[in-house]
């Protein structure tokens, strides 16, 4: 059997702080996703008369096919379509009327939850109605008060309020809620569900990706695996970004020509609110490390003694840091027993031979080592370094020279020298060019961005043409539409079978599924046709 290769790219990756890790675990490492954002629509302005247009979020703004706006339309129509086929009920009988009365914006109604989206709205509709409502944090079976806000006729549906619940639905049980903030905070939708449940949730997610996105016969798609979870369910995040407004009135200038307005007193500090764009004032998060709560709590009571050298709104960084001390290693400093006091707001805990210290790092320049989970950029070398014990040789590339820096010495601190594993700054238009292993020998792993890859980099990907494609996405939508070019190679390129398909569960509570998809290069047209018969077969 010939050795195998690892190739790693994160194509068009921006240059971005990175973290450093030793001795990584060889396991799936995840880069985290965004905490609590906020994709909700303004509420209405009465003094504006101009056509209302979703505003995207940051994380957003770059995405077309496969964006939360996208997704949501595809759900709704998917429901809609459900309904008329449902013989006896009232949309099956009177199909869709984009004319019947709906109640004003800004009154309340009570509506019955029918299915789940895939942004991990509740889509719902008025007893006797055919117009579907998306609510957050509510699940199928849930009959809830809501304020209905928008009503986008031309979209089919109407964006509302949660308020309450006023009967329940088999699949919630409240007493699992461990944060007072859910059903404000926009960061977690599920903690009302079992976890089971979550991950079957996740798992359709993944599945309707395909359907919606790909462009592919059925029969080219594998049924996807059930969705992997996480050890941990709350306690999880190494990295959170509390973040405040500026003063009241204060309004950014590039040229420094408003007036510098004060902060009377100290901001909230928290994350987005559900539906507004205003900051919710969190003391806690339950999904963070102790480590990152503690530093939330440091950094909160900074805030109320520094409020006053701020000039306008700021994010917080907040990253886990460990130390470890090892038995018998000979490290001046012994490590703290058990019982022995610590420095504020840091966290020990133990394992097989070592000693953890944790604390909270809010420099994004500094570097932070963590060795459970490692929560880095792909660019600096997450998949290279974890799994090149498994290959001859590994090689990283990125567009990214400050991400080939840091994955250089991650490489180091791991032992790892060029012999076994070097990394390549390339130009986003000939990130393969260096390349100087055999594509039969070659396995290529992608993490790109939440827009996905670019026609470009997947042809340049097509030509090179490696044995093996493993492709990691937090965004499963536009992973199913790159896939789908793969797999219809259409053009000058290698095509590709799809394997598999699973999901992963890196941040429990939440709507965010991560989707690995495994591909393997055709060698014959016959080959494409073989597949398509056995995947209809089974």
């Amino acid at each position: 059997m010939r050795p195998w290769r690892l190739l790693s790219a994160r194509p068009l990756l921006t240059p971005a702080p990175s973290a450093t890790v030793r001795r990584p675990l060889a396991t799936m490492a995840s880069t985290q996703a965004p905490a609590h954002g906020n994709g909700a629509p303004k509420r209405p302005n009465p003094g504006n008369k101009r056509a209302w247009k979703q505003k995207k979020t940051k994380r957003e703004k770059n995405i077309t096919e496969g964006s939360s706006e996208e997704v949501l339309r595809y759900d709704i129509l998917a429901l809609l379509e459900s309904r008329r086929s449902e013989p006896g009920t009232d949309a099956a009988d009177e199909g869709t009327n984009d004319d019947e009365p709906l109640p004003e914006e800004g009154t309340e109604t009570e509506v019955e939850v029918l299915e789940l989206a895939s942004t991990g709205d509740g889509l719902a509709m008025r007893p006797g109605s055919s117009h579907v409502y998306v609510v957050p944090f509510t699940v199928p079976g849930d009959t809830a008060r809501v304020n209905v806000f928008r009503h986008l006729r031309h979209e089919h549906h109407s964006v509302a309020d949660f308020i309450s619940i006023t009967k329940p639905s088999p699949l919630r049980d409240d007493a699992r809620v461990r944060c007072r903030y859910f059903a404000s905070c926009g960061g977690c939708q599920f903690q009302m569900l079992e976890y089971p449940e979550q991950l079957r949730l996740k798992r359709r997610v993944l599945d309707k990706a395909y359907r919606n996105f790909a462009n592919l016969p059925a029969e080219l798609v594998p049924a996807v695996g059930d969705t992997i979870g996480s050890p941990l369910q709350y306690g999880y995040r190494t990295k959170l970004t509390p973040h405040f407004d500026g003063p009241p009135g204060f309004r950014p200038s590039k040229r420094g020509r408003n007036p510098k307005v004060p902060f009377a007193s100290c901001p909230d500090i928290g994350f987005m609110q559900r539906g507004k764009r205003k900051v919710l004032d969190i003391e806690d998060c339950p999904i963070g490390t102790t480590a990152v709560r503690l530093g939330m709590a440091r950094e909160r009571e900074r805030m109320q003694r520094e409020f006053n050298k701020y000039e306008r709104g700021a994010t917080i960084l907040l990253r886990e840091n460990t130390r470890r001390y090892l038995d018998g290693d000979g490290q001046e400093e012994a490590p703290p027993k058990d019982g022995d006091p610590l420095p504020p707001y840091t966290a020990r805990s133990e394992g097989d031979g070592f000693v953890d210290v944790k604390s909270c790092e809010t420099d994004s320049k500094a570097t932070t080592t963590e060795y459970y989970l490692i929560d880095a950029y792909s660019g600096s070398g997450l998949f290279t370094i974890t799994l090149a014990s498994v290959f001859q040789h590994s090689t990283g590339i990125d567009i990214a020279a400050d991400s080939i820096a840091s994955a250089r010495r991650n490489a180091a601190l791991n032992g790892l020298g060029e012999d076994r594993c070097k990394f390549i700054a390339a130009d986003a238009g000939q990130l393969f060019r260096n390349v100087a292993y055999a594509p039969d020998e070659t396995v290529v792993v992608l993490d790109p961005p939440r827009k996905g890859c670019d026609a470009d980099f997947l042809a340049q990907l097509r030509r090179f043409g490696p044995r093996r494609v493993l492709y990691v996405s937090c965004n499963v939508h536009t992973q199913a539409r790159d896939v789908g070019v793969l797999v219809r190679g259409e053009g000058e390129g290698a095509r590709y079978h799809l394997e598999s398909l699973v999901g992963f569960d890196f941040f429990p509570q939440t709507g965010h599924v991560e989707g690995v998809a495994v591909l393997n290069r055709h060698e014959s047209e016959t080959d494409c046709k073989a597949d398509a018969a056995e995947q209809k077969d089974s």
